[in-house]
């Protein structure tokens, strides 16, 4: 669901997965190396770090501060998923993106959030760090 910043340098940072949006491919304590990525390097199947929308939602009220991580399902020019019903019109616009936790049942995103601003994206996982 959520993560918190352990280390900033330069064009990296490290962050600390809080909550289980992401099983199980990712599970609370888990550690990522975070690379600032430009729009057009993003690419769908990535882990990606955001801050959360201000949209009201079950959790963004609760989330002072931290990012979310979660999974790139559709980026600009795409066809918007099935599971994302609730997104006008049949593409992702400029400018926007498409993103899913893993775990559907426990997971604040797109499908609630609808489409998330592109000025939102911090970056995207490069690894997963140390156990």
């Amino acid at each position: 669901m959520g993560a918190t910043a352990l280390i900033w340098r330069g064009r990296y940072l490290v962050v600390t997965v809080a909550g289980t949006s992401m099983q199980p491919s990712l599970r609370p304590g888990d550690r990522l190396l975070v690379r600032r990525a430009g729009l057009h390097r993003i690419r769908v199947g990535q882990v990606a770090v955001l801050r959360p929308p201000t949209a009201p939602g079950p959790v963004c009220g609760t989330m002072d501060g931290a990012y979310l991580v979660k999974r790139v399902a559709a980026v600009p020019g795409d066809r918007v998923p099935e599971s994302c019903r609730e997104v006008a019109g049949d593409r992702v616009p400029p400018g926007s993106f498409i993103m899913l936790g893993d775990n559907p049942r426990h997971s604040y995103d797109s499908r609630f959030a609808g489409l998330i601003p592109a000025e939102l994206l911090f970056g995207v996982a490069v690894r997963r760090i140390g156990t």
